[in-house]
């Protein structure tokens, strides 16, 4: 395992085995499926919109938002982060992506998502599928998360 691979925490390191393990042309059905497991927004986000960040790179309306578990007011590097996301049904590869962040990093220690590796996006093999401007909308939703977790609150 190389030095960047370290920083890849199981939950992800699974999910990139899982995009593997299917040819290629079966990817982009995996992103879909993905795309179908987007949880909604709580109801407090769905009420004020406003507390959400606008990925503007994602060629779909994409909106996101952090914040420590629990609601806690406050954290540190090892409290979880909690991983809010907003993109509409008929933008099924942004809401693929979406949701295989969701998956991966949702609860995870802020320290953990800060210190992924810079090209964690390339790794699920979707590079030669989906577009070069898709593939920047998914490195700008984990750029956004990264931001957000380094201005939560510190306790």
């Amino acid at each position: 395992m190389s030095g960047a691979d370290a920083n890849i925490p199981e939950s992800v390191q699974e999910l990139i085995e899982d995009f593997h393990a299917v040819p290629d042309a079966d990817r982009l059905q995996l992103l879909l499926e993905f795309s179908r497991s987007l949880p909604d927004l709580p109801e407090r986000y769905g009420e004020h919109p406003e507390q959400l960040e606008q990925v503007v790179e994602c060629q779909s309306p994409l909106f996101l938002t952090v914040e420590w578990d629990d609601q806690a007011e406050t954290g540190d590097d090892e409290t979880p982060v909690r991983l809010f996301f907003s993109a509409p049904q008929e933008a099924p590869t942004t809401r693929g992506f979406a949701s295989i962040l969701h998956e991966g990093l949702d609860g995870l220690p802020a320290a953990q998502i800060r210190d992924l590796p810079g090209d964690l996006t390339e790794r699920f093999g979707l590079t030669q599928l989906v577009s070069p401007l898709r593939m920047r909308g998914m490195s700008a939703m984990l750029d956004r998360i990264r931001r957000q977790i380094a201005y939560l609150p510190r306790g």
